[in-house]
């Protein structure tokens, strides 16, 4: 019989909220902190707190078996990054020392973004991170928060997240402005649901044994960001007449051999597959 777990899902937007619909559905007890908890489905128990303001942390479940931290900054402004990253993280941390809560496993959702690589290379969990850009660096500051917190702890580095509702690429190629070919700028993207089902399986694999301290969460097929945006045009039936759009910054090639030697199966291994039923939507 299924233990029935309490877990705390901190920053239940997007990513969270799927990740604690299928906990909940899994038998599990789960909690989802955020300022508004008005539009939280009802299976997750809502927490109307501010990560930023340690006075509306004091009164946290006391049972919890595992805590992801789910945060999106919301924000491109540094001191956004700062609050919602390492500094959300610490206010929770110490929330759950003070009131004596000792989770059995910590997950922190990081990016991609503390790579500097810009090359080209292929990077993993092994890769120098050495971020010139301060997401990266606020970023990487929050994983050591996390490695350092006496709470087993393992960091996700999501690539590109891509899926439902995020149709800021799918609208600009089908007004014909494509990419830049020159010089091909690779790109690397998971879908939504790979993401929330990549926590599930961390979460069942962590019951059973100890977790590596980082898993890199991308998809099989790392991408000229080009040849992406030419693909969508092809399947939306439109001419690309400009190359303007704006590019990522830097160029690596994402490595998910350690993720799918831990015996996860992506649901979308690559962009072909994802973008399908987001192109069909897109087009009703």
């Amino acid at each position: 019989m299924l233990n029935r777990d309490q877990i705390l899902i901190a920053g239940c937007g997007d990513v969270g909220s799927q990740l604690g619909l299928n906990l909940a559905a899994a038998g599990h007890q789960v909690f989802g902190l955020r300022r508004n908890i008005n539009q939280l489905p009802p299976a997750i128990q809502g927490i109307a707190a501010d990560l930023s303001q340690t006075d509306t942390l004091r009164d946290l479940p006391q049972q919890l078996d595992t805590v992801f931290y789910v945060v999106a900054a919301g924000s491109r402004e540094e001191s956004i990054y700062r609050q919602a990253y390492p500094g959300g993280l610490h206010n929770l941390l110490q929330a759950l020392q003070q009131q004596g809560i000792h989770p059995r496993q910590l997950f922190f959702v990081s990016s991609t973004a503390v790579y500097h690589q810009q090359n080209d290379e292929w990077v993993d969990e092994n890769s120098p991170t050495e971020p010139d850009n301060f997401s990266g660096r606020i970023m990487l500051e929050a994983e050591q928060i996390a490695q350092q917190s006496g709470i087993p702890a393992t960091v996700v580095r999501f690539s590109g997240i891509y899926g439902p509702g995020r149709n800021y690429m799918l609208s600009q190629i089908s007004r014909g402005t494509g990419y830049p070919t020159e010089p091909p700028r690779y790109s690397n993207r998971i879908h939504r649901d790979d993401c929330v089902a990549v926590l599930m399986h961390l979460y069942q694999r962590s019951k059973e044994q100890t977790l590596e301290s980082v898993y890199l969460a991308s998809d099989d097929q790392p991408t000229p960001l080009h040849e992406v945006g030419d693909w969508l045009a092809a399947q939306l039936g439109v001419e690309i007449t400009e190359r303007s759009a704006r590019r990522t910054i830097g160029s690596k090639r994402c490595d998910n051999t350690r993720l799918k030697q831990s015996g996860y199966q992506f649901q979308y291994p690559d962009y072909q597959a994802g973008y399908a039923e987001l192109i069909r939507a897109f087009l009703r």
